[in-house]
């Protein structure tokens, strides 16, 4: 049973790896991409279209547990990598109509992607396990920062602008490659509960349209059932102390994801490395989540001091490259409209701090995702899907809004909403998981 969980497991950070590399190296360089098309009648914004991306996002994952109830979490993965696919399709022949269109679609597909992939990976865990499959499945998602943003790097480096064969070139392996990760999900193994043998067999003495019947209602209570879990658990102490931390993870990959590849590229004084260097930033974040993923999720034990510890470092660690950051690259860089910035950081740029801010964006990220995570596989168990259904809806909330705003908001300011909220969301975390272990002590007594 536990190598059956596993290779579920593996299967399914593989896919997500090869999705995610077409996904995550397209979202890293979507805007430099934009800002250097010959197609003059093309009007689209990557920050506009990730915005979009995330507020239809959070609105799908209201339906997203019931979707899962009624077709299972498997072929929800399936049809879902399909839309990823499209989205990256839409940058070969780019228009405005097709790359907002895909746009929408791709954040149904994230609700239901997400949120099937969470109550797949509970489904294959227990409490013993969850630590480790976390970090295992975040390991190998996380390996799709590098292979991408590896070609970016040699292909891209001291180029001025993009042209459209470079753009067809890599959005072509691109797609190809998010097809074989939704391609994967096939051969995923079921679950099997033996507790549903014996109504099988009984199902086969009765009439088809009568089993059919009684397996779509029993899907519709279902899926009524989880609407109705997910719409209670809102109101809980629990969930509203934990959605500081949601929001945080919101805000912040919206950063590392979109804003800081763009600041890079957008850099003066960085010159024709400064393309290059998107890509080489990206491989770092990847590596930095690699780490962290492999170095809390599988080499520590579960425990509630882990989980506040790791937690903790993650808010310095990200406070560390936000200043670095700040001192590091202009002010204007996330809302330049030419190819370059104008005003001055208050040091001279600096590639090795650059990347280190890179990485480190990476093991930050790394500390709060794998905890949360671990944190609602832990507190519900039994219903996995409306919990990171929430989980998913908070952050891609605030993903949308922090993607609507970098249009606008200077550096420095994008910053310091990252370190107030930041701050609030591990401390809410530590409050959670001090009430958690208040009543896990009691039920002891």
């Amino acid at each position: 049973m536990a190598d059956f969980r596993t290779f579920n497991v593996v299967i399914l950070g593989i896919g997500f790896l090869l999705i995610f590399t077409a996904f995550t190296t397209c979202g890293n360089i979507e805007q430099t991409v934009i800002k250097s098309l010959a197609n003059t009648t093309f009007e689209g914004s990557g920050y506009n279209s990730f915005a979009i991306i995330y507020g239809v996002f959070a609105a799908s994952n209201f339906i997203a547990p019931s979707v899962i109830a009624v077709i299972g979490p498997k072929l929800t993965m399936m049809l879902s990598g399909l839309l990823y696919s499209g989205y990256i399709a839409a940058f070969i022949l780019p228009a405005t109509w097709s790359f907002y269109l895909t746009s929408f679609l791709i954040g149904v597909a994230a609700a239901m992607l997400w949120t099937a992939q969470g109550n797949f990976l509970v489904l294959n865990s227990d409490a013993s396990t969850i630590n480790k499959n976390t970090g295992l499945f975040w390991a190998l998602l996380q390996c799709s920062m590098l292979f991408g943003n590896l070609y970016i790097y040699f292909d891209w480096n001291g180029k001025i602008t993009v042209t459209d064969k470079d753009r067809m070139t890599v959005f072509v392996v691109l797609l190809v490659l998010s097809l074989l990760g939704t391609l994967s999900f096939i051969v995923l193994r079921k679950n099997c509960d033996p507790d549903e043998a014996p109504n099988e067999e009984n199902d086969s003495l009765l009439p088809a349209s009568m089993i059919y019947k009684q397996r779509a209602l029993s899907a519709v209570r279902e899926a009524t059932t989880e609407f109705r879990t997910m719409i209670n658990m809102f109101g809980t102490k629990t969930i509203f102390l934990l959605s500081f931390c949601m929001a945080y993870s919101g805000l912040e990959l919206t950063f590392y994801s979109g804003v800081y590849g763009t600041c890079i590229g957008a850099t003066a004084q960085f010159g024709t490395s400064a393309k290059g260097l998107i890509g080489l930033s990206g491989i770092l974040v990847g590596i930095g989540e690699i780490v962290g993923g492999g170095l809390f999720g599988l080499l520590c034990k579960n425990s509630r001091f882990r989980r506040t510890s790791v937690v903790f470092l993650g808010m310095m660690v990200h406070f560390i490259s936000f200043y670095l950051i700040f001192l590091n690259i202009p002010d204007d860089a996330p809302i330049v409209f030419e190819s370059v910035t104008v005003l001055e950081p208050y040091l001279t740029p600096s590639v090795p701090v650059t990347l280190m801010c890179s990485f480190l964006l990476g093991l930050g990220d790394s500390c709060f995702n794998t905890q949360i995570y671990s944190l609602l596989g832990c507190l519900y168990a039994e219903q996995s899907s409306p919990a990171f259904a929430i989980f998913k809806f908070i952050q891609s909330v605030c993903a949308a809004v922090a993607f609507f705003y970098s249009n606008y908001l200077l550096l420095s300011w994008q910053l310091l909403l990252m370190v107030i909220l930041g701050f609030a969301g591990t401390l809410c975390f530590f409050l959670v998981e001090k009430t958690q272990g208040m009543s896990a002590d009691l039920q002891e007594y």
